[in-house]
């Protein structure tokens, strides 16, 4: 395997693993209940969370300047944001509960939204 394919394996892993800390570790109720008001603090801590353990993916996929370090950043606290906010919109117009298979299909969705972000993040990185 050559170092490039194992740094982009590990940068993968490593924001998988930010994820899940700041999605299930890190998480408080208060960000859950208030990830569907725009611009409540709530969300903002959250998406914040989220942008700031992006940092770690740096070690191993360092970035051409500070300007792309801080564009991928905030980047990441934009597209977390709304990538939830969103759900949380939806989840209401469809009065969704964990009883409707819709609710986990739109989990599920999101999940993926914010994986692909990840694979977006490496490509920038690697360009």
């Amino acid at each position: 395997m050559s170092a490039l394919t194992g740094a982009i394996l590990l940068a993968f892993v490593v924001l998988t693993v930010k994820h899940t800390i700041a999605d299930y570790f890190l998480q408080t109720s208060y960000q859950v209940r208030n990830k569907g008001s725009y611009g409540h603090p709530g969300g903002l801590i959250h998406a914040g969370i989220h942008a700031l353990l992006t940092l770690p993916v740096f070690f191993f996929l360092p970035p051409s300047s500070i300007t792309l370090a801080v564009a991928i950043i905030a980047g990441e606290f934009v597209v977390h944001y709304h990538l939830d906010w969103s759900k949380e919109q939806l989840t209401k117009r469809y009065e969704l509960t964990q009883e409707n298979p819709m609710f986990w299909n739109l989990f599920g969705l999101d999940q993926l939204c914010h994986l692909l972000t990840y694979v977006a993040i490496i490509a920038i990185l690697v360009s």
